[in-house]
């Protein structure tokens, strides 16, 4: 955990202070506003990007951890909003009754070195740079389908989208819970105010290729089950001026730092390798807050993307459901009237699940064989 900490905290440190290789340049409207982050493309991880997806694949996408059912059943939702609404109405009293230094020492300020409690790891990665990113490539998609008042929109698909990421997470357990005070109040607040900003939104975009790649989130009707979820992100790099050289970053509730290669003609091959968050777990469950911790096993994929939008990837990791894990995304095969994509996992006892998507649907389908 800490050699992934490094590794990656290097790779992101160098990425802000890198000059940006090209101007600030994106797609424009009528208006002249600029997209960085969603072009419409009807191929692609891109194809599926919409705001019900966004809050499915981030809101369920702990579900994915191999000591959390993925059955809709076993999610305590009522406990779940209950507890977190408590916490987030009483911020004050709960972080007091975890302590003051344990909340911003741990979940604010990134000079933790307990792997155990480095809760502000996620809190910078994925609230406030994937939350921030998340909220400007919506706000662009309620912009490109004619939606007034864009931004405002995509702020409450944000919140929705939190907001049921922390009733999951929650699930079933009544205490004091500081990581929805964390997440709610400071950094997802931070993440929208940071890419509000086109010059911060164009380095993400044109400096960074940052992308949001999440899986095809399918619904497995036979088991009332969720499957192939996540909401992840890709960075790449380019080393050299005729960029067919970069480094790639592959991140959600994993890590893979690798390599990207890219043709003439915009396709482009990365591979990475790194950890993955195999199980949550409490650090002492004799106490009455909760303090979860995350235990790491090793991932390495490869990716095919076409435009920065992906067209496949094949991912290997110790987890327990997903060994081997498939996904071809809209595009990548198409038939006449339809662009369908397709799933296909193994876990580690190499029981498949299947599954298929349509592109703009949130939902795809699925199955246990």
């Amino acid at each position: 955990m800490n050699n992934l900490k490094k590794i990656s905290g290097c790779f992101i440190l160098l990425m802000i202070l890198a000059p940006p290789m090209r101007g600030d340049t994106g797609d424009t409207d009528d208006t002249g506003d600029k997209y960085y982050f969603y072009h419409g493309y009807r191929y692609g991880s891109e194809s599926l990007i919409n705001p019900i997806s966004i809050i499915l694949n981030g809101g369920f996408g702990i579900l994915q951890m191999d000591n959390r059912s993925n059955c809709l059943e076993d999610v305590d939702f009522r406990t779940g909003v209950e507890n977190v609404t408590w916490n987030l109405t009483n911020p004050w009293r709960t972080i007091g009754e975890t302590g003051y230094g344990n909340f911003f020492l741990n979940q604010v300020f990134p000079v933790s070195i307990n792997r155990d409690r480095a809760y502000y790891w996620p809190n910078y990665t994925l609230h406030l740079i994937g939350g921030g990113m998340s909220y400007r490539m919506i706000s662009e998609w309620f912009r490109y389908h004619n939606f007034r008042y864009p931004r405002t929109l995509s702020v409450a698909t944000l919140s929705i989208y939190h907001f049921l990421n922390e009733i999951v997470e929650n699930s079933n357990f009544v205490g004091y819970n500081t990581d929805p005070i964390a997440d709610l109040y400071l950094f997802d607040p931070l993440g929208i105010l940071l890419f509000n900003s086109d010059r911060v939104s164009s380095f993400f975009s044109n400096t960074l290729n940052m992308a949001d790649w999440s899986y095809q989130f399918s619904y497995d009707p036979y088991r009332n089950a969720i499957k192939n979820i996540g909401q992840n992100f890709a960075i790449k790099y380019w080393l050299n001026d005729s960029e067919d050289l970069g480094l790639f970053y592959h991140f959600g509730t994993h890590g893979e730092l690798g390599l990207s290669f890219r043709q003439d003609n915009g396709d482009c091959i990365s591979v990475g390798a790194g950890l993955v968050a195999n199980e949550l777990f409490d650090i002492d469950e004799s106490t009455k807050f909760r303090e979860l911790s995350a235990r790491l096993v090793v991932t390495a994929g490869v990716f095919y993307d076409r435009n920065n939008s992906l067209m496949a990837s094949l991912i290997y990791s110790r987890t327990q459901d997903y060994k081997l894990r498939l996904n071809i995304y809209p595009g990548l095969l198409p038939l006449e009237y339809l662009s369908p994509g397709f799933f296909l996992s193994m876990d580690q006892e190499n029981v498949v699940s299947a599954g298929i998507s349509i592109s703009y649907s949130p939902v795809g389908l699925s199955r246990r064989f």
